[in-house]
C-alpha cells in the first residue's frame, strides 16, 4: 500500500487536537490547552516481515500545528520518504498537506498533494461540514468534483484525537471510531480501533530519549502509549477476522504532541523519531 496515506493520518494525530462535536464534552474538557508547535521526525526502517522485499527505508516528516478552539486548528505537513526493495528498485514519495478543522468538529478543509517518483502529482482537496442533524456533507473539488454524505457518527481527525485523550483521562482502554480525513481519493472512510496503555506520569523517564523527553514543558505533562488500527469501512466482512490495512503506535501527550512513532504497514514497519521540536503557547481566543 502507499504509506503516505497513513503518514498523513499520523500527521493529524501528531498534534491536531481540536474541538469535539458534543457541547457537553466541550464543557467538561480538561483545562490543559493545546500546544502550538513545529516538529521534525526522522523515518527509518524498523523491520520487514515474511517475504517483504523492503531492504531499507528513510525519510523525514515536517509538521506545524497552531490555532485555538475559537478560530479552529490548522496543520501544515510535508513528508518525503524513500523505500528500497532490492535489485536497485526504489520508490520515492512526497506528500504535502494543509488542513483546517473548526473548534467544534463541524467543519473540515483539506488540501493534499501526493507524488511518487516522477509521476504527475495527485491532488485531493475539498470541504466537509456537519449539518444540524449530524450528517456530514463532503464536497470534493479534486481529483474530480463530487458531493456525497457520511453518517453522523463519523468524526474528523482532530476530533478523533480529542476523544482518544478524553478516553485516556477517564481510564478507558479502548475506543472505536469511524474517521474521515480526505486521504486516498477523498472518498475513503476508515473504522479505527484504539488501544490506550497505562499513563506515563509527568517526570517519569522514557525508555528512549529524544528532544520531546528533554523538553522542559513536556516533562510536566502526562502521556499515554497509544495504538491505532485502521480498517477499510467499505470492505465487506468475511468469515474470518478482518485484518487492519495498517496501524500506528505512539506516545501521546495530553497537550497533543506525539513521540516514539511506529508505522506498521503489515509487510514492514517504520520508526519515526522526533529530532526537532519548537513549542509555544497556543493562540488565545479573542
Amino acid at each position: 500500500m502507499n504509506g503516505s496515506h497513513a503518514v498523513l493520518r499520523m500527521s493529524m494525530i501528531v498534534g491536531t487536537v481540536a474541538g469535539f462535536v458534543s457541547q457537553a464534552y466541550a464543557q467538561a474538557a480538561p483545562a490543559m490547552g493545546l500546544m502550538a508547535h513545529e516538529a521534525s521526525y526522522e523515518l527509518s526502517l524498523a523491520k520487514a516481515r515474511g517475504n517483504a522485499a523492503v531492504s531499507s527505508a528513510n525519510g523525514r516528516i515536517l509538521y506545524k500545528f497552531g490555532g485555538n478552539v475559537c478560530e479552529g486548528y490548522s496543520t501544515d505537513f510535508r513528508q518525503v520518504s524513500r523505500i528500497e526493495a532490492g535489485e536497485d528498485r526504489a520508490t520515492t514519495s512526497e506528500m504535502r498537506s494543509s488542513n483546517w478543522e473548526d473548534g467544534q468538529g463541524k467543519k473540515y478543509r483539506f488540501n493534499v498533494v501526493n507524488q511518487t517518483n516522477d509521476d504527475a502529482p495527485v491532488l485531493v482537496n475539498g470541504t466537509a461540514e456537519r449539518g444540524s442533524d449530524g450528517t456530514i456533507t463532503v464536497k470534493l473539488k479534486q481529483p474530480q468534483a463530487k458531493t456525497f454524505t457520511l453518517d453522523k457518527e463519523i468524526v474528523f481527525p482532530t476530533e478523533q484525537t480529542r476523544r482518544i485523550i478524553a478516553a485516556a483521562k477517564e481510564g478507558r482502554r479502548f475506543v472505536e471510531l469511524g474517521v474521515y480525513d480526505g486521504s486516498d481519493n477523498g472518498e475513503k472512510v476508515y473504522n479505527t480501533f484504539v488501544v490506550i496503555g497505562q499513563p506515563v506520569s509527568a517526570g517519569r523517564a522514557a525508555e528512549s530519549s529524544d528532544v520531546a523527553t528533554a523538553n522542559d514543558k513536556l516533562k510536566a505533562v502526562t502521556r499515554w502509549p497509544v495504538t491505532v488500527s485502521y480498517f477499510d469501512r467499505a470492505a465487506k466482512p468475511g468469515s474470518g477476522e478482518q485484518t487492519p490495512i495498517y496501524g500506528m503506535s505512539f506516545e501521546l501527550y495530553e497537550d497533543g504532541i506525539s513521540r516514539a512513532l511506529v508505522l506498521d504497514y503489515n509487510d514492514f514497519v517504520i520508526n519515526g523519531k522526533i529530532d526537532k521540536l519548537e513549542v509555544s503557547d497556543s493562540k488565545p481566543c479573542k
